[in-house]
């Protein structure tokens, strides 16, 4: 038993080794980044477009969803998408907007990971940053966590600059980086599905369900009438997935949220009927995700007016 114990043990801190040499090397490739002239973005940009959807991008006259992402991270400078983007600052928007009962309940903002009072803690939350994607800790158990192991990970996160980790999403780079522990949420089934508003114009036009985040993940779109859409972007999808009962609820939210952008993603949850927000996304996968089938990148990017 013991030497079994060893054995996990051993490969868990390989394991964590492992990650943090990753990160470290994200780390050095946002300092070569952050270095690139604006021509130098638009050739790594062109390049990465290519690689990934597997056809040059028109920047002179994007008419696709994805060429008008890459448009938009380099020349809409709108303050507001920094702050919408910020998982801290953004609340206080969003209670002014529709009211604080649809925020996830928040236990403590802090600077350093050291200041966290852990044995204050509840057993389970969710821990956060406020300034990237993919920076969350799920904790079910807080007397089985490896806060050792967590503790290097928020480091490593909070000395990231999220605009250069997929490419020149710009707005994160000015949000002033935090610590955040949320109440942790799932419905009765023990699971947290994930309902995404594509909006355009101010107006949600797809809601899409993500599904086994960690597992198997599909992700399934629906139109604002729940008629399942024969597009997706980069997964696979399912079938049979219900209609939550408050749909238009969720629908009316999303419009409430959306206002006054032309391209925004509301992200919501919907635990047993009760809605909470989740985030505001303005580079939707970075503009680098397939749409699948391709006919419909045109037909995303229809909806979406750039200024001229």
């Amino acid at each position: 038993m013991k030497k079994a114990l060893k054995i996990f043990l051993k490969k868990t801190w390989i394991y964590s080794q492992y990650e943090h040499i990753g990160r470290l090397k994200i780390l050095r490739n946002i300092d070569r980044l952050k270095k690139a002239s604006h021509e130098e973005r638009i050739e790594l940009i062109k390049n990465c477009y290519e690689l990934r959807l597997g056809h040059a991008i028109n920047f002179e006259n994007p008419t696709l969803y994805t060429e008008k992402m890459q448009w938009d991270k380099l020349y809409n400078k709108d303050p507001m998408k920094t702050t919408l983007s910020d998982k801290y600052l953004v609340r206080e928007w969003v209670k002014e907007k529709i009211g604080d009962e649809y925020l996830i309940p928040i236990i403590g903002v802090w600077d350093k990971f050291s200041d966290i009072p852990f044995n204050s803690l509840p057993n389970k939350f969710v821990l956060k940053t406020n300034h990237g994607t993919g920076t969350n800790i799920i904790v079910h158990d807080k007397s089985k966590c490896n806060w050792r192991d967590a503790k290097r990970k928020v480091k490593d996160w909070l000395k990231m600059d999220f605009a250069y980790t997929n490419f020149f999403e710009m707005h994160y780079s000015q949000i002033d980086r935090k610590i955040i522990i949320e109440k942790y949420i799932e419905t009765s089934a023990g699971e947290l599905q994930d309902y995404k508003f594509l909006c355009f114009g101010g107006v949600p036009k797809f809601c899409w369900v993500d599904l086994g985040r960690y597992t198997n993940h599909t992700r399934t779109v629906f139109d604002m009438n729940w008629q399942k859409q024969p597009w997706s972007q980069s997964f696979k999808t399912v079938d049979n997935i219900p209609k939550p009962r408050n749909f238009e609820k969720m629908v009316e939210i999303a419009t409430k949220l959306c206002e006054g952008f032309a391209h925004v993603r509301v992200d919501l949850y919907n635990i047993d009927g009760k809605i909470y927000f989740g985030e505001m996304t303005f580079t939707n996968g970075s503009g680098f995700d397939r749409i699948i089938p391709a006919e419909y990148d045109k037909i995303l990017g229809d909806l979406w007016t750039l200024p001229q």
